[in-house]
């Protein structure tokens, strides 16, 4: 029986995978994705679409907490950096919204700096707190930046257009997202096989055992910093040119709760699990509104009024589960279904 762990060499050993069939199940994935915008209407391509979006974001959130190691509860700071940088440079100064994507993740990835470097002798709880206070520093800072950000007003968002054809509408968007969120995963997969990847898992692992290897802690986890504020600064980038509006309220501190959350819900340091944790902690919400919705009229009346403090008791509850019953994760999970059935019927 092929066990898929015995290599000999050293390609095969960074290459992404020697079998054929993971590629075949990712390419009937992407085509079954295609087919969405088939069956579903408007608001069920919202919420893919916010799948999509988020798991860009999240992606990023796992490089640096689940591979390189540094917790981080600054997310939602970045995807607001993403969201306005993309708001200015294609409302006030009118630059394309292509471009303007890749500019929006840049500019984020210069503002991790600001949290970087004064995170390098920090770790564990004391980089969490120094993370999130950066998210109330750029709320505020874009509160303060009305000739810039015009405040708490918000601002309108062009439509995506490339090469002059316009991506507005639920249908269109979702193909642009859907192409956008396979990009990343693409680049994400072949950045964890690269020496980058594998000093951010040494540094994850033991720091002073990579530092005695010779890696630069400095360097790598600045690099992790930024790469992980890209990914976000693309990310809020796509939610402006969803929602085509933006507000400091959309990126609330909750919003790095729920990124976090989506990594440990899948599994740290697993891409598979980190798109898994997305899409379970985004449809979540709505699978409790509808089990609240056959509890007749007065648990409605509490999901809709109480739906802030309800969302943030129940990823509470999921990441308490997930840490006690299953700490890889929904990526545990799926390695434990896939060995039962590849060993049937020999599986215990």
């Amino acid at each position: 029986m092929r066990s898929r762990t015995a290599h000999t060499s050293t390609a095969q050993l960074v290459a992404l995978t020697d079998h054929a069939a993971p590629w075949a199940w990712a390419a009937a994935a992407v085509a079954v994705a295609s087919c969405a915008p088939l069956v579903l209407g408007a608001f069920g391509l919202n919420l893919l679409i916010s799948i999509y979006v988020l798991g860009i974001g999240v992606l990023g959130l796992n490089l640096l907490s689940g591979v390189a190691g540094q917790i981080s509860l600054g997310h939602a700071g970045f995807l607001l950096i993403g969201a306005y940088a993309q708001a200015i440079l294609t409302t006030t100064y009118k630059l394309p919204t292509l471009p303007a994507i890749v500019l929006a993740g840049l500019v984020a990835a210069a503002a991790s700096l600001v949290v970087g470097v004064p995170s390098l002798r920090l770790k564990g709880l004391y980089l969490a707190i120094t993370t999130l206070a950066f998210t109330f520093i750029v709320r505020h800072v874009v509160l303060f930046a009305e000739g810039l950000t015009r405040g708490s007003e918000g601002m309108p968002v062009e439509p995506l257009a490339v090469a002059g054809f316009s991506f507005k509408g639920d249908q269109r968007f979702y193909y642009a997202a859907l192409a956008m969120l396979v990009l990343f995963v693409l680049a994400t997969l072949n950045l964890m096989r690269t020496r980058i990847g594998r000093a951010w898992l040494a540094v994850r692992d033991h720091d002073i055992a990579a530092r005695a290897m010779g890696i630069d802690l400095t360097r790598y986890k600045l690099l992790a910093f930024g790469v992980s504020a890209f990914y976000a600064g693309v990310a809020g980038a796509m939610v402006a040119l969803q929602t085509r509006f933006i507000n400091v309220d959309t990126f609330s501190v909750l919003v790095s709760i729920e990124a976090l959350a989506m990594v440990i819900v899948g599994g740290m340091g697993r891409v598979h699990g980190a798109l898994l944790g997305t899409a379970l902690i985004v449809l979540l919400p709505e699978t409790l509104s509808a089990v609240f919705a056959l509890g007749g009229d007065g648990l409605k009346t509490l999901m809709a009024d109480r739906i802030y403090e309800v969302k943030g008791l129940m990823y509470g509850v999921v990441i308490l589960l997930f840490l006690r019953l299953e700490p890889e994760g929904l990526a545990g999970v799926w390695r434990k279904v896939k060995r039962y059935w590849v060993q049937w019927p020999l599986s215990r």
